[in-house]
């Protein structure tokens, strides 16, 4: 659903990249060598992140199979996306991404990109203020699966839910920048935390910081060679064009390689705020990664000293701040759609028209905006009030034509409908919501920006300090 005015990248420069030759690039995030105390075994390069990859693969399987439903009750279609969720099984296909045209994959079992991977074991487990019942992480995608299974092609246009775009945001946050900076760049930094000394597991080539560092540089989801490639060919990458083969086929195989070749879904969005020449999110965080990669290695097996680790940090730090405003700049970038598409509802209800289409993209839009909207409270930080009031403008379900709301769900799992605010009081809600986020992240790329008709639209309905949805 995400769409960008193109620009260029400025100061990165397009090549054609060979992974092989250890370090022929220096921006290549690859072929650092085995540093381990005593490795006794055949490896050569000590840079390994399979498991978040195919964790990004899963998600993008889950998505799309989250919109097959044809409206009816399908235990069947639950119980593969269930696989795809909390399974382990071997032998999972690949359902997304597949090969398009000339755009060739080299995978076609998630298998092959990483054995023994699932999400819900790495889904925020903290209670999602943001939806009824204080719901855990892996709760909620649960609940989401079942309606999923049973909507018509994933939307529920009753109660307002668009199941692929609030499962795929969500776990955005939820396993790949929670699992990041809360786990990975936080806490397995302190020293006495898979120490640099040791291997990261018996027998493994890998020390503790290396294989640590390297698994959350997988959940940002950039190819290896990202660094030598603009923001717009990244995006090129994600959408499989097959004007972007040759810049994604960095060993020239004729295939892209989704372990280190794909651009996935955090590097995508990273990417696409970044074609508007105001932010540099992905270059800022994929430099980041490689410098505290090239620092570890320095150490040449050794543990890290108080100093490295402070250095480390910063490069840490560096990654979280920016990977955050991404996620800011999707739900400013989501509150201005749904703004949009409300207003041309409106516009269309007054003109005695049928505003099927446009409601189906309000959906859309608004599950995207729910998902990130919590995706950007599953990080290291506690958000507080600004979690808060990002909640109530919100709300629990969007707005329906009949000015009602789903403001609960009851303990068989039903959705519970109150009367809502009105479209004109919610199209104030949006703008909040971007105004939130310019405040409180200080982004800049600011899509879909809204903002320059606040205070004329606070007058217009009076709303002054404007309700808020509980």
């Amino acid at each position: 659903m995400m769409r960008f005015v193109r620009a260029g990248f400025p100061g990165v420069l397009a090549a054609a990249v060979t992974l092989a030759p250890a370090h022929a690039d220096e921006r290549i995030y690859a072929n650092f060598p085995v540093t381990v105390p005593g490795y006794s075994g055949t490896a050569t390069d000590s840079v390994s992140y399979r498991g978040q990859i195919a964790r990004q693969v899963l998600h993008d399987s889950l998505k799309k199979l989250a919109s097959q439903g044809n409206g009816k009750p399908n235990p069947e279609l639950r119980a593969r996306m269930t696989v795809y969720y909390s399974g382990k099984d071997k032998g999972r296909a690949i359902v997304a991404p597949l090969s398009k045209g000339g755009f060739r994959i080299e995978q076609t079992v998630v298998d092959q990109v990483g054995a023994g991977a699932n999400l819900a074991d790495k889904t925020y487990k903290g209670a999602v203020s943001g939806m009824p019942n204080n719901m855990t992480g892996p709760e909620l995608v649960k609940f989401w699966i079942d309606k999923a299974a049973s909507a018509n092609r994933g939307v529920d246009r009753i109660n307002g839910y668009d199941y692929p775009q609030l499962i795929s945001k969500f776990l955005m946050g939820a396993v790949f920048y929670n699992q990041a900076v809360d786990i990975y760049l936080d806490e397995n930094l302190n020293a006495d935390k898979k120490p640099n000394n040791k291997p990261y597991s018996k027998g493994a080539p890998y020390t503790g910081k290396e294989h640590s560092w390297d698994e959350a540089f997988g959940y940002f989801g950039f190819p290896a060679h990202g660094l030598t490639l603009t923001a717009s060919q990244l995006y090129d990458i994600n959408k499989q064009k097959e004007s972007a083969v040759a810049l994604a086929d960095a060993n020239r195989d004729g295939k892209v390689d989704l372990y280190r070749e794909m651009v996935f879904a955090p590097a995508y969005y990273a990417a696409g705020y970044d074609l508007s020449n105001k932010t540099g999110y992905a270059r800022a965080i994929a430099s980041a990664f490689l410098d505290g990669r090239k620092l570890i290695a320095s150490a040449k097996g050794a543990a890290l000293s108080d100093t490295q680790r402070a250095t480390l940090g910063k490069h840490a730090a560096i990654i979280e701040t920016n990977w955050e405003k991404s996620l800011a700049e999707s739900v400013f970038k989501y509150a201005g759609e749904v703004f949009e598409d409300l207003t041309k509802i409106e516009t269309i209800i007054e003109a005695q028209g049928k505003p099927d289409k446009a409601f189906r993209k309000y959906l859309a839009h608004w599950g995207e905006l729910k998902g990130f909207s919590l995706a950007l409270q599953t990080g290291r930080k506690n958000l507080g009030e600004t979690a808060v009031r990002l909640n109530r403008l919100i709300g629990f379900g969007p707005p329906l034509l009949n000015t009602s709301q789903v403001v609960d769900i009851d303990s068989k799992g039903n959705y519970v409908k109150g009367e809502s605010v009105s479209r004109k009081e919610y199209l104030v809600h949006m703008m909040k919501v971007q105004k939130l986020m310019v405040d409180e992240f200080g982004i800049k790329a600011r899509n879909h920006d809204k903002l320059a008709g606040l205070d004329a639209m606070l007058k217009k309905t009076g709303s002054g300090a404007s309700a808020e949805n509980d």
